[in-house]
């Protein structure tokens, strides 16, 4: 577990955009990324029965779609806290590269766990 007031300011940041994501939304998940150049995507999870994405490559999709060319990390915030799926990795990877840090938090905000995305 990692105390959060210990986190770089800008990952903090993205936790508690990632939380505000998830309850504003009333969803399951709530993430944000940031791009090489600080600018941040906010997510939640997409559940039509047409489309279903995680919360997390849903805000990699908005970066993309908005022009971002790397991100420099991700945060996912969900009550299970137990492990950022693979497919989640993948899609941060694809664009952040394998050793981008994805931070997985509890609703509380509490960082359970930072692992690269390769």
């Amino acid at each position: 577990m990692t105390d959060s007031s210990a986190l770089d300011p800008e990952d903090r940041k993205i936790v508690t955009l990632a939380r505000s994501a998830r309850a504003r939304n009333g969803v399951p998940e709530g993430a944000a990324v940031r791009d090489e150049t600080g600018r941040t995507y906010v997510a939640g999870t997409v559940d039509l029965p047409s489309l279903r994405l995680s919360a997390l490559r849903t805000a990699v999709a908005m970066a993309v779609a908005s022009g971002a060319k790397s991100l420099e990390a991700a945060a996912v915030v969900s009550e299970d806290a137990g492990e950022v799926s693979s497919e989640d990795r993948a899609a941060v990877r694809d664009l952040g590269g394998p050793a981008t840090p994805v931070l997985l938090a509890g609703p509380d905000g509490t960082v359970h766990l930072t692992t690269p995305a390769g």
